[in-house]
């Protein structure tokens, strides 16, 4: 009996069959996963909407304060986005600074190291910094108010009082950039190490010095890197909750640009976590209200965010 060994187009014709349906399980899982993330984020948008909906059509009698909803949730988004600016303005130009350090100064070894430090900054919890903010930079960032008020007074930041406490918005926002310190760092020093290696060299070989090649060539291709950057860790000081809520001494209802009096805006995230234990009935609707304003505020920045990267142009492969 003659056996006839099966020929190579039926071989691979199975393997091919094989691989094809593999590529069809692997596609449908990665689509059920970004599926799965976004009815995630529907969910929670949906449930804001209706939990916070009786407090957006309530009597402004029912609301805490006073003006109802709209005056509720102002003065803590206020206080939310004047935080979270004024840590990204502190936070900004340090991180472009130790992303250049990083890239293009330090020997490779101290490079790795000090990428790593930086980087396991943002494994510490919340609370961590929150205590370090109230015991330790709070009593020594105090000292400088009054210096501030004395020869600064008349900026509306420095006119208050100083605070002897230092549980202030500048407080908060030093506990901030140190918190949004680590996803910056990260995405300049990769954009830094991504600029051609070719327009570096020609930048040197011209005459050019280490900071001039900076501020020609690495500065300008990674513009649109660094302000992603910048708009993610604005994302990140947005909705951060325990470490401002110990560290600031605000009132809910205050707009205020001072930066070191005792009396501070509020956010949204540090009011939600101190009044939700004590409030009920609709007061728990308008808290999830404001949580709503900072849902969308925080979505339209990470938006911005992404768009941004987006339109970033492709790395042409210079570096190879």
């Amino acid at each position: 009996m003659s056996t006839q060994a099966p020929s190579p187009d039926t071989t691979m014709s199975g393997l091919g069959g094989n691989r094809r349906l593999g590529d069809r399980l692997f596609s449908g899982a990665a689509t059920a996963a970004g599926v799965l993330i976004l009815l995630a984020l529907a969910g929670v948008f949906t449930f804001l909407v209706l939990e916070g909906y009786p407090a957006l059509v309530a009597d402004p009698e029912q609301i805490p304060g006073e003006g109802g909803i709209v005056a509720f949730i102002a003065p803590l988004l206020f206080g939310t986005v004047f935080g979270a600016v004024l840590a990204l303005l502190i936070a900004l130009p340090l991180s472009v600074g130790i992303g250049l350090f990083i890239s293009h100064y330090a020997p490779r070894r101290v490079a790795s190291t000090l990428g790593y430090v930086i980087d396991l900054l943002a494994a510490v919890p919340s609370v961590v910094y929150g205590l370090w903010g109230i015991y330790f930079l709070a009593p020594q960032i105090a000292g400088l108010f009054p210096w501030l008020h004395d020869n600064l007074g008349f900026l509306p930041f420095f006119s208050q009082s100083p605070s002897g406490s230092g549980r202030t918005m500048m407080t908060a926002g030093v506990v901030l950039a140190v918190m949004i310190l680590p996803i910056m760092t990260a995405v300049n020093r990769e954009v830094f190490l991504q600029t051609p290696r070719l327009q570096e060299e020609a930048a040197l070989a011209l005459g050019a010095t280490r900071l001039e090649m900076i501020l020609m060539t690495v500065l300008p291709f990674s513009r649109s890197g660094i302000m992603s950057g910048a708009m993610l860790g604005l994302g990140r000081a947005l909705g951060e909750t325990i470490a401002v809520a110990m560290v600031l001494s605000a009132y809910p209802g205050l707009v205020s640009l001072n930066l070191i009096g005792s009396q501070n805006s509020s956010t949204v995230a540090a009011n939600i976590a101190l009044k939700f234990p004590e409030y009920t009935g609709l007061e728990v609707n308008a808290l999830i209200a404001s949580g709503l304003a900072l849902f969308v505020l925080t979505f339209l920045v990470n938006f911005t965010a992404r768009a941004i990267i987006a339109r970033r142009a492709e790395f042409s492969g210079a570096n190879a």
